[in-house]
């Protein structure tokens, strides 16, 4: 009787546990949001605040000495002013030539990580010699290659000029070249970061895979293309995302080389935001600048993710 009755208690007791599990999971909760609250808070501050003003501002004509007071609602005609301006257009189209680099580094990226992966004694060495301009001071980094591009004394036209060119191109100081000198810089940058991810992607490539094709005749290109290439593409996949998103937020390379010269030449989004923004005090116009960018990157990244479902192998 004394088992019945304390069967009967315990069961009449579930709902009280229950409520105690849900007051314990409930101040969990709360401690929770709590750790996360700055976070959460820097987030909304830095980020949200920003892109949402960013949005509201596009529609309106502002400058950064006027007071709010003075702030004009012109609907969409900053976009419209948008098509008509030579060097937004301009700075466009060097932003789509700009992402020439992206497959281009992850070629030689590939095949430097194949080399220095199978074929390179001293792997560690290569890895941080070529790693090293992607963490060094890109400022410092442009200042020695504007030495190289130097027209007459750099050691490049030298170079050049000691083989028989006798007018080497002028590189930065050129507008046929300075947009290519820009690239080949960033390339050069670009290549390390890109040849360590794709080194730990080969490394995870199992080698049963290469020795049964190797005992069924198989070839060198034919293991790249069928194997190494299907294998990677979840690497190459992150690479492409990631290297297009940073074609659009060249910055400090233009700023210290040519400040968007010669002739708008190497102009960028960026680079023609900032000046809007920064220079020529018009906020209005340059967020809607801000808006296009953001409009550009997000479809091309959306197209990406819908375009890998077809030649990406997880």
């Amino acid at each position: 009787m004394k088992e019945n009755v304390e069967v009967g208690s315990g069961l009449k007791r579930l709902p009280k546990a229950k409520f105690k599990k849900t007051k314990i999971e409930r101040n969990e909760n709360i401690a929770g949001a709590l750790f996360v609250s700055p976070m959460l808070l820097g987030v909304s501050v830095i980020v949200l605040f920003p892109i949402i003003a960013t949005f509201i501002l596009s529609f309106a004509d502002w400058k950064f000495v006027q007071g709010l007071d003075q702030l004009q609602w012109v609907g969409f005609q900053n976009f419209k002013e948008l098509l008509g301006d030579d060097i937004f257009v301009k700075s466009l189209i060097n932003n789509g030539i700009f992402i020439l680099t992206v497959p281009l580094t992850m070629a030689f990226s590939i095949f430097l990580a194949i080399i220095i992966d199978k074929h390179v004694y001293m792997k560690d060495y290569f890895k941080v010699a070529f790693f090293m301009p992607y963490i060094s001071n890109v400022v410092a980094i442009a200042i020695v290659w504007q030495v190289l591009f130097h027209p007459s004394a750099g050691p490049i036209n030298q170079v050049l000029m000691s083989i028989g060119i006798d007018n080497p191109p002028t590189w930065i100081a050129d507008p046929n070249f300075a947009l290519i000198s820009v690239m080949l810089i960033h390339i050069w940058i670009s290549i390390g970061f890109n040849l360590i991810i794709y080194i730990a992607g080969l490394q995870s490539i199992p080698k049963e895979l290469y020795e049964a094709a190797e005992m069924d005749g198989a070839n060198a290109w034919y293991k790249f293309r069928n194997i190494t290439l299907p294998l990677i593409s979840p690497t190459s996949f992150f690479l492409l995302v990631t290297g297009i998103i940073a074609t659009f937020k060249v910055f400090d390379l233009i700023a210290v080389l040519t400040a968007g010269g010669p002739l708008h030449s190497t102009s960028m989004l960026v680079w023609h935001l900032y000046e809007t923004a920064f220079i020529n005090l018009e906020i209005g116009y340059a967020s809607a600048i801000a808006v296009i960018l953001f409009l550009f990157v997000f479809l091309i990244t959306a197209l990406q993710w819908l375009g890998q479902k077809k030649w990406v192998n997880y």
